[in-house]
């Protein structure tokens, strides 16, 4: 992997581990030894990773590990907790020594470094826009979501016209600024739970979660025109085209693929500067079927962080949330009791949002802005939704939309995840179900 000379070579982290206090070993996909610090080399031979019990834990990455017995240089046998992280395509191994708590902040921030690490390797380093390595990462996820949940999911394939013409004319770092200028304005126009890639030069991909092609039609468009009307510096307007394709059961990403790839070169071969969608989906078939069983969200253990306040948060959510499913199946008929569970449900989110940030700032979590920005991000929508309710113009597809993408599959398992390292690193409390 390319990345991998880079990965080893930032500074800071090889300060870190060279004095961290307890021992610590990094291995590649294969098991090779890609790092390991002086306190690991002065207590223990490399043979000691061989061992099963090593063996067993590094199997199991991301748990809390477990009591091994190795042998020391001096051979002496000790006792100590073994855990792996998983990072990218390696495994960090963590050998703590006692069972004290003296090094669960030097822990914590490990795990920090090596998330923000993990962060940077998947995104675009010029815009900030994801890149292919994080798309082929994360568009399995998206079909299986999509299946499991009967949500439709497309995606937009869009370049900039005339692009070498920008570079030939102004530089290329002019032309990087047009880049950089055409991912914010693309950000500033779609949702929190869509994801945006950089394909290649001047490409992009968007992935439309819970979006039919009819509506990724429309949003395509959106971008379009926001991209038309706002003037680049020194550059001046720039216009793109778009190739739009919503997933068909069955398909292949790479056929899936191909036919947003298509009416992208349709967009270009008809003139520029517009939409092309292949008008066919998944969406057509599900909207088409009769008495399909009703959605909830399936609550898993792996959605813990392992701090009882934020879970139980969490758990209430998915209970809540399937209430309100339920609740509007029977809308009509009972408008009274989706109204309130509407209303239970947006109340806990909020406060669930503030016990959250609290918890976190007494963490001194480092990422506390970004989490406050995304929370102020979906209590807007939910407030959206509330005004929506209320002017009748709510479907079953949008609440699906905003609780199982946008918060679930979004920003609990997204955007959460980034402050799990902070309670992995203490020991595990025990969690009760709200």
């Amino acid at each position: 992997m390319d990345n991998e000379v880079s990965w080893f070579s930032e500074a800071h982290i090889n300060k870190l581990f060279s004095h961290f206090p307890l021992p610590l070993v990094i291995l590649d996909s294969v098991g090779s030894i890609k790092l390991l610090n002086q306190l690991f080399s002065d207590i223990f031979d490399v043979s000691v990773l061989q061992t099963e019990a090593v063996q067993a834990v590094l199997r199991r990455p991301d748990t809390n590990g477990q009591t091994v017995s190795l042998t020391k240089r001096d051979g002496a046998n000790i006792t100590l907790r073994a855990r792996a992280i998983k990072v990218e395509s390696f495994v960090v191994l963590i050998l703590e020594m006692s069972d004290e708590s003296s090094h669960f902040a030097e822990l914590a921030e490990l795990h920090l470094r090596l998330a923000e690490l993990e962060k940077l390797s998947s995104t675009d380093r010029l815009t900030g826009a994801w890149n292919r390595t994080h798309f082929d990462k994360t568009i399995s996820a998206e079909l299986s979501r999509s299946v499991r949940y009967k949500q439709p999911v497309s995606i937009i394939f869009f370049d900039i016209d005339h692009f070498k013409h920008v570079n030939d004319t102004y530089g290329h770092a002019i032309g990087d600024v047009a880049l950089r200028e055409l991912v914010k304005i693309v950000w500033k126009n779609i949702r929190s739970s869509d994801m945006l890639f950089r394909w290649g030069g001047e490409e992009f991909v968007l992935i439309a979660p819970s979006t039919s092609y009819r509506a990724a039609t429309g949003l395509a468009e959106t971008l379009r025109g926001k991209v038309e009307n706002h003037p680049i510096e020194q550059v001046g307007h720039i216009n793109i085209s778009l190739g739009v394709a919503e997933h068909l059961s069955g398909e292949s990403c790479d056929v899936w693929f191909q036919r947003a790839d298509a009416a992208l070169y349709q967009a270009k071969n008809s003139g520029r500067n517009r939409v092309i969608v292949d008008p066919h989906g998944s969406s057509d078939l599900w909207e088409a079927e009769t008495g399909s069983t009703i959605l909830h969200l399936t609550w898993h253990d792996s959605y813990e962080c392992g701090e009882p306040t934020i879970d139980n948060e969490h758990h209430r959510l998915f209970d809540l949330s399937n209430v309100l499913i339920d609740a509007s199946f029977n809308r009509t008929a009972h408008p009274e009791v989706f109204n309130d569970a509407l209303e239970k449900l947006l109340a806990h989110v909020v406060k669930h949002f503030a016990d959250e940030e609290a918890i976190l700032a007494a963490h001194h979590y480092v990422d506390l802005d970004v989490q406050k920005r995304a929370h102020v991000r979906l209590i807007e929508r939910a407030l959206q939704l509330h005004t929506d309710v209320l002017a009748g113009g709510v479907t079953m597809g949008e609440l699906v939309e905003f609780l199982a993408s946008e918060v679930v599959a979004r920003h609990m398992l997204q955007t959460d995840k980034e402050f799990f390292p902070l309670f992995a690193a203490a020991p595990a409390k025990a969690s009760t179900t709200a």
